[in-house]
């Protein structure tokens, strides 16, 4: 079920209390100034999904926790066989004036994805960073597919492109960018956003790598061994050594 605009505020309260910390704590773990944080929770200011990215670490808590009261026994972390049938009409929809977005999925804890969909309304950066203050970035990779209308896509890298339903885009998203209505018509994007891999190695990789790492190393050379007039001067050698 689609949920308010001003309801994810509500939530990020919700969370902050629960782990008995104050704006000030947040801050401090994300980042953001308490000014920012009193804005979101009381759903004065926009929500991007770099701001969800940020609070997701800082609280140590799954961004759909964010978005809605989602009971962490809904769906386990990891493990094969997982699934979710989301109808048309349902996600959790997070307004502002510059993007209507619909996250998809959000029952699903631990994803290594984060798929959404957004209807652009902002038609210029100044729309935009007066909304959002500059370009939006976070780490990791975003892939979007326009669905409707033209979006015109920029970054701070690369000259304006404009894409047409039908075409994508799939980029670093540590690169600032703005998605902008670029068409008269509804413009709408699918759009998948995974955060950067940590880079550690599951233990199931470790072994083998373990193992890679011990093969190449050089074998110890054999411990010398002596015997009879060799062992003797060989410990002549040790207690003149000791003196």
């Amino acid at each position: 079920m689609a949920i308010d605009s001003n309801l994810p505020g509500d939530h990020i309260r919700s969370v902050r209390r629960r782990l008995g910390l104050t704006l000030s704590d947040v801050s401090g773990r994300t980042g953001l100034a308490v000014s920012t944080l009193s804005k979101l929770e009381k759903g004065n200011m926009s929500l991007s999904y770099d701001k969800l990215m940020l609070l997701s670490k800082g609280l140590g808590v799954d961004m759909a926790e964010l978005l809605a009261d989602v009971p962490g026994s809904r769906a386990a972390p990891g493990g094969g066989g997982r699934r979710i049938v989301e109808r048309a009409g349902e996600g959790q929809q997070v307004v502002t004036e510059s993007y209507q977005q619909l996250y998809l999925a959000t029952e699903l804890l631990n994803k290594r994805v984060t798929p959404l969909i957004a209807e652009v309304n902002a038609r210029t950066l100044d729309e935009f960073k007066a909304e959002f203050g500059d370009l939006i970035r976070h780490p990791g990779e975003e892939f979007a597919y326009v669905l409707e209308g033209e979006i015109a896509f920029h970054c701070e890298l690369y000259a304006p492109v404009v894409l047409k339903a039908g075409d994508s885009i799939y980029f670093d998203s540590e690169m600032g960018h703005a998605y902008l209505k670029a068409s008269d018509a509804r413009c709408r994007v699918l759009a998948t956003c995974a955060p950067r891999s940590s880079g550690t190695p599951d233990g199931f990789s470790q072994h083998f790598i373990d193992v890679s790492k011990r093969l190449q190393e050089p074998a110890p050379a054999p411990a010398p061994t002596t015997s009879g007039k060799g062992a003797k001067a060989a410990a002549t050698k040790l207690r003149g050594s000791k003196r």
